[in-house]
């Protein structure tokens, strides 16, 4: 059987840990090359890479911000020079901090929205030109959260954060569509993540409770779902929120 992503090339944002690296890998196994940027990490970037290429796929990583716009530009170039053209970006990369709005500071709201706000304008608009350029479609994928979606007990500015990417997901779903390029948005529950871990623990120990499955999601679970996404086999899913949260009891 034909892999789901063969042929294809991908751009992942924040893919060196939990939900990012599981993307990269997942892709690679399903025939993409893979391009990522990350923050801090060298080592796990180039573990990373190494799970790409021993799929025998091409793989890139990026030492860059995703808040860096100038920085975000020239990464979209190179990787067209490496792989060709670009295919698919999901935006993933994310923070979150544990507070109550009354005592948040600016800083933190600031970190928090500049980060998973503001990144979705430096890393898709030069993702995005580059498809239009191409002239043969295109997916996006962006990587939200129920927390935008339920009343959770989670931080107001990550919860704002992620509200806005669905309607950014809803809004530009319809822009694209002119250019052949579809974006549709995971709304994800807790997983098993360095993000997921740095909610508070009594929210983590109530998880059972109000999830049926009755555990966190595991990162490979969303990639494997992610990898069907933004497939070619999915080709009249547009401006769509899916839940992927082990059933989030309301």
């Amino acid at each position: 059987m034909t892999l789901l992503l063969e042929g294809r090339t991908a751009f992942v944002s924040g893919g060196t840990r939990g939900i990012g690296a599981a993307l990269c890998e997942i892709f690679a196994r399903e025939g993409a090359d893979v391009a990522f940027n990350y923050h801090s990490s060298d080592d796990l970037a180039e573990t990373v890479k190494a799970k790409i290429e021993a799929f025998g796929r091409k793989a890139a990583a990026f030492k860059v911000s995703v808040t860096d716009r100038v920085g975000m530009k020239r990464v979209a170039r190179e990787v067209v020079e490496a792989f060709g053209h670009i295919d698919i970006l999901v935006n993933n990369a994310a923070v979150n901090k544990a507070d109550n709005f009354a005592t948040t500071t600016d800083r933190s709201w600031d970190w928090v929205v500049d980060t998973n706000v503001d990144s979705l304008f430096s890393v898709t608009k030069p993702f995005y030109k580059q498809m239009i350029r191409r002239r043969s479609g295109g997916t996006i994928l962006n990587i939200t959260s129920i927390g935008a979606i339920r009343a959770l007990p989670t931080s107001v500015h990550y919860a704002t954060s992620k509200a806005a990417m669905i309607g950014f997901t809803k809004c530009l779903s319809r822009e694209a569509a002119n250019f052949g390029i579809t974006v549709n948005a995971i709304a994800a529950g807790i997983f098993d993540t360095d993000l997921g871990n740095t909610l508070p623990a009594r929210l983590l120990e109530a998880h059972e409770n109000w999830v049926s499955l009755r555990r966190l999601g595991r990162p490979e679970e969303l990639a494997e779902f992610a990898a069907f996404i933004v497939s070619s086999r999915n080709s009249y899913m547009n401006g769509e929120i899916i839940t992927v949260d082990g059933g989030t009891i309301t």
